[in-house]
């Protein structure tokens, strides 16, 4: 029972959940089990948050039987990555300068989550303050990827992607500034979901950089995204970047039956020969069902994409640098006093600093810091804005021809641990596809479209304009059944079995 539930899709919990087949208490305990199992193995999770869950589910389980009326995810479990704040529960960003801080309040999205009655499981690792494509860059240890335990789970959300794909979540909340939710989930076999920006509150994520970071669904399905989505999405006063729009209907546009009518559009400049052999196989076969849906190909060419790399680690840093300079040793947090000489404020935040800040993010501060340094503030950071601004024209121009975009989530399937960690533009290039969207505010999916050669799973992106985001469901939900109907279901049941004893895990 335990195990069927734990690899149950959310929008199957839901419906058995609402039809009294099984209780809340009995599906959160079923996830902190395979937690206890497993995590030894993945470590997905930096916290568990056991008591709560159980309690908010005790809470559904109560309303349910008084005849309340309860959100459509009541009582279905959630993980939420560690750069989100919850009250009561520890908030690290991954960074020794936060450790053991514990908010004094909850992001909107927690509200919301906490509104629709789903129990919290946890808070899940990731690379220190979202910086890294790998999740190899925690001050808390890495997270494994769950199809092969000495590989990376992508990054920075591979704690929320681990989670999901080693059955100790059904669903999860990450943040996307560059790719951090869609790349992890290209690698772990998941779906994984970046909002048009300001579609989710920001309110209460620790910023990155301001301008585009996005937090979004994790999750095994189209679906189960889709509904997820409903739950964080809509207007928060508390967000100046907040978008006024009422909540999207994404899961009614998930179960769309066909294509026809769509105009799918084929990125040029994202399908080179810098991606894997398998990954392009993967990528193209997906395109073949499409059509077989009834959707046109049509190739449309974006110029400016060739730069976005080079601008987005230039604006990324730039605006890294300005968000945390709030960790000084002064307010909370981390405070190292220097132990010899005077005992000034600058002393306090250097030494506060050197010690908190890990080299990753030590590197993107000195990088962002120099960008925007007198005399060099428009060659470098001024010249990357309008680099942005021309990939949002490659953006208007392109889907001027086509209603969405498509194109591999990730160039490579996921690689070992410390292959790419001394080489910072090799690991920079895993987001070559991702980054495009955040520039320019647009959104994107990642679902799995098959496995590699290597046996590891591949992701296929579609991207939509800003505000379309149903359009991202329709096509997903469409090419994952044809997949699904292919695999004779769904892609995760192909991965290998996780050890679950203390030898095992040793092992």
């Amino acid at each position: 029972m335990s195990a069927d539930l734990t690899r149950t899709s959310a929008a199957d919990l839901a419906q058995r959940l609402g039809a009294g087949d099984v209780s809340a208490v009995e599906v959160t305990q079923a996830h902190l089990d395979r937690m206890a199992e497993v995590d030894g193995a993945v470590h997905a999770f930096l916290h568990v948050n056991a008591e709560e869950a159980l309690a908010t589910a005790r809470e559904v389980d109560a309303a349910r039987a008084r005849g309340d009326e309860l959100a459509t995810l009541a009582g279905v479990p959630i993980a939420v990555k560690d750069i989100i704040v919850t009250k009561g529960q520890p908030t690290t960003a991954g960074s020794k300068i936060l450790e053991n801080w514990v908010p004094p309040y909850d992001a909107t999205l927690v509200e919301r989550l906490r509104a629709a009655g789903m129990p919290i499981l946890g808070k899940t690792n990731l690379d220190e303050f979202a910086m890294g494509s790998s999740t190899e860059h925690s001050a808390y240890g890495v997270t494994r990827n769950p199809w092969d335990l000495d590989r990376i789970p992508g990054g920075s959300g591979g704690g929320s992607a681990a989670a999901v794909a080693a059955f100790e979540a059904p669903l999860a909340i990450g943040t996307d500034t560059g790719g951090s939710i869609r790349q992890p989930a290209a690698v772990t076999g998941t779906v994984g979901v970046k909002p048009t920006y300001g579609g989710v509150s920001r309110y209460g994520l620790i910023a990155l950089a301001s301008s585009l970071d996005q937090a979004g669904p994790v999750s095994r399905s189209v679906l189960d995204s889709a509904l997820l989505h409903e739950v964080i999405g809509g207007h928060d006063p508390r967000d100046s970047t907040s978008l006024p729009d009422p909540v999207g209907a994404f899961a009614a546009a998930a179960r769309g039956e066909d294509l026809r009518g769509m105009r799918v559009g084929l990125v040029r400049e994202l399908d080179t020969d810098g991606y894997d052999d398998g990954v392009r196989n993967s990528f193209h076969g997906a395109l073949d069902l499409l059509r077989q849906a009834g959707a046109e190909i049509v190739e449309v060419s974006c110029p400016s994409f060739d730069y976005a790399l080079a601008a987005y680690y230039l604006i990324l840093p730039a605006e890294a640098s300005s968000n945390l300079a709030k960790f000084d040793g002064m307010r909370f947090g981390l405070r190292v006093e220097p132990t010899d000489g005077p005992l000034t404020a600058e002393r306090v935040m250097a030494a506060t600093r050197g010690a908190g800040f890990g080299d990753e993010v030590k590197r993107r501060i000195i990088l962002g810091t120099y960008a925007l340094s007198a005399g060099y503030y428009d060659a470098y950071y001024g010249s990357a804005q309008k680099v942005r601004t021309l990939i949002q024209r490659d953006f208007a121009a392109a889907f001027a021809q086509a209603d969405v975009l498509v194109s591999p989530t990730a160039p490579t399937t996921a690689f070992r641990f410390g292959e790419k960690l001394d080489d910072p533009m090799a690991m920079y290039l895993n987001d070559i596809a991702t980054i495009p969207a955040n520039l320019a505010g647009v959104p994107g999916l990642s679902l799995p479209s098959g496995l590699s050669d290597d046996g590891l799973p591949v992701g296929f992106q579609v991207l939509a304009p800003a505000r379309q985001d149903e359009r991202l469901y329709r096509v997903g939900g469409v090419l994952e059944r044809m997949l699904e109907e292919i695999w004779g279901g769904p892609l995760l049941r192909q991965a290998p079995e996780l050890p679950t004893s203390v030898k095992e895990i040793a092992s």
